[in-house]
């Protein structure tokens, strides 16, 4: 199973959860409208204590012409990290030795560049990130809009918010919806669930129908990468949990210099292809990885230069109680792989070898 989509459902408050990508728009929109990005020296400004704040913890970071910005807990945590200080016991602390400590690291540094990130919205301003002079910046604007020319509003399209257990929703609310947003990030899954794949021998010798679906996820401020991951799922649970994941892929851009400029010549691209894409293609994908037989004297080596030995072990293990008999294709390893996936505890070790199946797939094309 796939935890992305339901850690992002039961973590986001309500101002963080949208009804459609037409409404995502409007908000990351906005969000670009109000922000400047400026590239300053680290001895162009300073922290300082909020006057007359009697619980002494605001903290303003103070810009070269002598206007202060308020950061944001993500931003508080990337200006610590530029002067190695810990954030976390620096918030236990009064704004003032926390400003004597920033400063103290700041001019300690070497004089370098620093990239800001600025958001006015009538009040004081907001430090919203402090990166390094190169960050390549991708707008959420960018990719929510590349998502609409593609899928449409998320709402009525082919690609929609998934419903429960394969059965559509009557309508998308902020308790059901998989399009989230906030001042740090943003993640949308959406999956084509009216056109379903018959997959032959799908599982124990019955043919089964799988859907199509993806995450996207950005982050303007460096919280994480720019990426996209698709797959075939069974059905995503209330919860949303997708289960019975094949064929996982995922696409990353890190955000260095020229992050701009490969979203547009590759990842939008891959969006309008995945739009595209027919199932005649997946069926053939899968009908290729089925028919690539793998001989029972090769099998091991096969799994040793993807896998390590006790996950070699566990994923025939898995794809013989799934099937009731030993892998003989690559597709037999993808779906041993994704069985054994289901049952690891930690996300981060659980996509790793479901990125490795899904890549085990790609060998059969």
């Amino acid at each position: 199973m796939l935890m992305q989509a339901s850690t992002q459902w039961t973590t986001r408050p309500a101002d963080e959860r949208f009804t459609s990508l037409n409404e995502l728009l409007d908000e990351v929109s906005h969000k670009r409208e109000i922000s400047t990005a400026k590239v300053l020296s680290n001895r162009a400004f300073h922290a300082a204590p909020v006057e007359d704040d009697p619980s002494r913890k605001q903290l303003v970071i103070v810009g070269p012409d002598d206007s202060p910005a308020q950061p944001t807990h993500w931003s508080f945590g990337q200006v610590a990290a530029r002067v190695q200080a810990p954030a976390g016991y620096l918030r236990s602390l009064p704004s003032d030795i926390v400003a004597d400590a920033l400063n103290y690291g700041f001019y300690k540094r070497d004089v370098e560049e620093v990239g800001v990130l600025l958001r006015q919205n009538g009040g004081p301003a907001e430090l919203s990130a402090m990166t390094g002079p190169n960050y390549g910046r991708i707008w959420n604007e960018d990719v929510v809009s590349q998502l609409i020319d593609r899928f449409g509003d998320g709402v009525t399209g082919q690609f929609t918010v998934p419903g429960h257990y394969g059965m559509a929703l009557d309508s998308v609310t902020k308790e059901n919806t998989t399009i989230f947003g906030s001042d740090r990030d943003m993640f949308v899954f959406l999956a084509d669930e009216q056109n379903k794949i018959e997959v032959p021998n799908r599982r124990n010798g019955q043919s089964g129908f799988m859907s199509r679906g993806f995450f996207i996820w950005n982050s303007e401020v460096g919280a994480k990468t720019f990426g996209i991951a698709t797959f075939l799922f069974d059905y995503v649970c209330q919860n949303r949990i997708v289960w019975g994941p094949q064929e996982f892929q995922e696409f990353t851009i890190r955000h260095t210099s020229g992050a701009p400029d490969r979203f547009l010549e590759e990842a939008a691209p891959a969006i309008e292809s995945y739009a595209e894409q027919s199932t005649t293609n997946i069926l053939t994908a899968i009908q290729n990885a089925k028919d690539a037989r793998l001989e029972p004297e090769k099998l091991d080596a096969f799994l040793a230069k993807r896998f390590s030995k006790n996950q070699a072990t566990a994923i025939k293990l898995a794809h013989k109680i799934e099937e009731e008999r030993p892998i003989e294709s690559l597709w037999d390893v993808t779906v041993g792989a994704t069985a054994y996936a289901r049952k690891i505890e930690h996300q981060d070790a659980r996509v790793d070898i479901e990125r490795k199946a899904g890549q085990i797939m790609e060998l059969a094309s």
